[in-house]
């Protein structure tokens, strides 16, 4: 029962990944992401699709810079 729990709590969870370098694409255009003027593009997504996340910004050349969990404040 503990387990179960757990799980569910870090499927709720949100997570910002900032990508650096990334260039504009047609799939970046489409989904409208804000570029900021340091050239980084912040996106959050959950727990359960970080993984996809990744494989995507790699996919389309971007750069890793942080991951850091969403709070509520």
């Amino acid at each position: 029962m503990f387990r179960q729990n757990a799980t569910n709590e870090a499927d709720n969870r949100l997570f910002r990944i900032e990508i650096s370098m990334m260039p504009p694409t047609q799939e970046t255009d489409r989904r409208k992401f804000q570029i900021r003027r340091s050239g980084q593009t912040s996106v959050v997504v959950p727990y359960e699709r970080m993984s996809d996340e990744f494989k995507r910004i790699n996919r389309l050349g971007g750069k890793i810079v942080k991951i850091e969990p969403v709070t509520a404040e």
